[in-house]
């Protein structure tokens, strides 16, 4: 009895030795098993189903299949695509430098803004030319998308800097159109990250930052160097639609205002690899100067690194909306095949140690959706000074200033290249301007462009139509529509779509929008950026605060009260 009690004894440790080996190698078996199944299951595929399957095509959908279980950032590039990765993290590329779009009018794709100073701007290419043919290929869309079009058109102008081609393209004019073709040679082009600086005041600077690409801080440095030259006493930093970038370049701008050896960034993940910190590596140029950062919801990652470690200091107030906010760090991988991953590996923290991600993409509902961490379920943190910041959610300004909402009548007006179309009309009457400062859309422009949106029979979608639509089913299908039925006679009447009573309704934003397309036409990027500072509410907001060094220092301080009570 005791023997066969001891074999029972010893068999049920032996078991159990088992299956916690077992368990240690659960996950690798887990792996492998569905590693084989899927090499099975497309072999059985390809052998014996009916039609023949496309391979690239299948296995790159489970590739996007499988990644849209991670987050948005973590993305494959196969080697054809490889180049657009290295352009959006270094801001370079040979070619032309122009931006280009499918064109629905004509069925081609369209110059929609030459580089000021880059070969097609210079050869005299216009926005609104349409790409006719590249090299002597024709650049028909045949049965391709139209986002397949563009990238096909994008691919022919791009190549080695120093190679020529022919561009030709049709050009429209005020009674006509005609052919015009350019020899272009590519060149390395570089996106301006700093599209625009100047002296919005007598002594406030002003420096407009749209990315983080490669040495975008020597270009910052230069920037603010020169103004402080010209006299600024303070500045306005622009991160407003910052979409982010390069980590170091964005340590390297702060280092320009805070001392050297401050932690600005520290970086947590699953691998040794994936953790580390960035420290400020210089001595400042200026750790007086009173600062202000304009934000917005567009504003992420790396601009979230340098208004929230700003804010984090205490060294600049934060005027605008909430950010973005994108607390993940991504690294490339080499595939094989000269692919490439971009995996998101770690999170990042800022100086008060709160990390700023506003989606857990790890708890996504049933049907894949995410949502943003609610503000109660945000943690507080403090500033060197003391004040309080939170976690989970972007960063929220010291000023918070609501943003005005976009109609949804100028995303159609954009959409059917009314706008633009607009714009090369007005080129064409208007051969030159002589400033940003002197331009001015007028009444009669705006006229001008109602009687073009009527001729084209414009339509669009209007969202309090469709919501009452859709309630007036409902109450139908509960019982509710008989004694409600005068009441939505009346919300009809209100709601009937009125193009006229719209066009005047939302004059103010869709005439900033026009004077946008119509000011980078002749002034570039830089003009678009000058254009939008005349009626700024955040810029305005900024050039007060930091006029008044009573209220700078007050908000950069911890309250009263606060401080009594620690």
């Amino acid at each position: 009895m005791n023997t066969k009690k001891s074999l029972i004894a010893a068999l049920v440790i032996f078991l159990g030795l088992g299956m916690s080996s077992f368990k240690g190698d659960d996950r690798n078996f887990q792996i492998a098993k569905n590693l084989d199944l899927f090499n099975a299951i497309f072999k059985e595929l390809d052998m014996f189903y009916v039609d023949t399957v496309d391979v690239e095509k299948m296995i790159q959908e489970g590739v996007q299949g499988m990644l849209s279980l991670t987050d948005p950032y973590t993305e494959y590039y196969p080697e054809e695509e490889v180049s657009s990765l290295k352009e959006m993290i270094t801001g370079k590329y040979g070619g032309i430098g122009a931006a280009i779009r499918y064109y629905e009018a004509k069925d081609r794709i369209a110059v929609v803004e030459p580089t000021e100073g880059m070969p097609a701007a210079e050869a005299g290419v216009k926005a609104g030319d349409i790409i006719l043919s590249v090299g002597g290929k024709e650049m028909v869309r045949g049965d391709m998308k139209p986002q397949e079009f563009s990238g096909k058109v994008s691919e022919a102008l791009r190549g080695e800097p120093g190679t020529s081609f022919v561009l030709r393209v049709l050009r429209p004019l005020k009674n006509d159109s005609t052919v015009l073709e350019f020899k272009l040679t590519r060149k390395n082009i570089r996106t301006n990250p700093v599209p625009y600086y100047g002296l919005v005041r007598d002594s406030v600077g002003y420096i407009a930052l749209t990315g983080f690409t490669d040495n975008c801080s020597k270009d910052f440095k230069k920037a603010f160097i020169e103004l402080k030259q010209q006299g600024a006493r303070s500045l306005i930093i622009d991160l407003r639609d910052n979409g982010g970038g390069s980590v170091g370049e964005a340590v390297d701008i702060i280092n320009y205002f805070v001392p050297k050896g401050q932690e600005i960034v520290s970086m947590k993940g699953k691998l040794k690899q994936a953790q580390g910190s960035y420290k400020t590596q210089n001595e400042p140029i200026d750790t007086q100067i009173p600062l202000a950062v304009l934000v917005n919801g567009a504003s992420a990652s790396a601009s979230e690194i340098v208004s929230g470690s700003l804010q984090d200091l205490d060294r600049a107030v934060i005027i605008g909306s909430r950010t973005y906010g994108k607390g993940l760090v991504q690294t490339t991988r080499n595939l094989p095949y000269n692919g490439t991953l971009k995996v998101t590996t770690s999170k990042y923290y800022i100086p008060s140690g709160r990390c700023i991600q506003a989606i857990d993409y790890a708890k996504k509902n049933a049907d894949g959706s995410v949502a943003r961490t609610p503000d109660s379920l945000t943690n507080v943190f403090h500033t060197i000074a003391g004040r309080e910041v939170r976690d989970g959610g972007g960063i929220r300004p010291d000023i918070e200033i609501k943003e005005d909402k976009f109609p949804n009548i100028i995303f159609y007006l954009m959409n059917e290249d009314i706008i633009f179309d607009y714009a090369t009309q007005y080129c064409w009457d208007h051969p030159t301007l002589a400033s940003v400062d002197a331009f001015q859309l007028t009444d009669a422009d705006y006229e001008d462009f109602k009687k073009l949106v009527k001729s084209r029979n414009f339509k669009y979608d209007r969202q309090s139509e469709k919501l009452l639509k859709t309630l007036k089913e409902m109450a139908e299908f509960e019982g509710y529509m008989e004694g409600a039925s005068e009441e939505f006679k009346a919300l009809e009447k209100k709601l009937n779509h009125n193009l006229d009573r719209d066009l005047d309704h939302f004059a103010k934003p869709i005439k900033e929008y026009i004077s946008q397309e119509i000011i980078t036409r002749y002034f570039y990027q830089r003009g678009a950026v000058m254009e939008r500072l005349k009626d700024d509410k955040d810029l305005e907001k900024a050039v007060e605060v930091l006029g008044n060094s009573a209220e700078y220092t007050r908000i950069l301080s911890v309250p009263a009260a606060t401080s009594a009570a620690k």
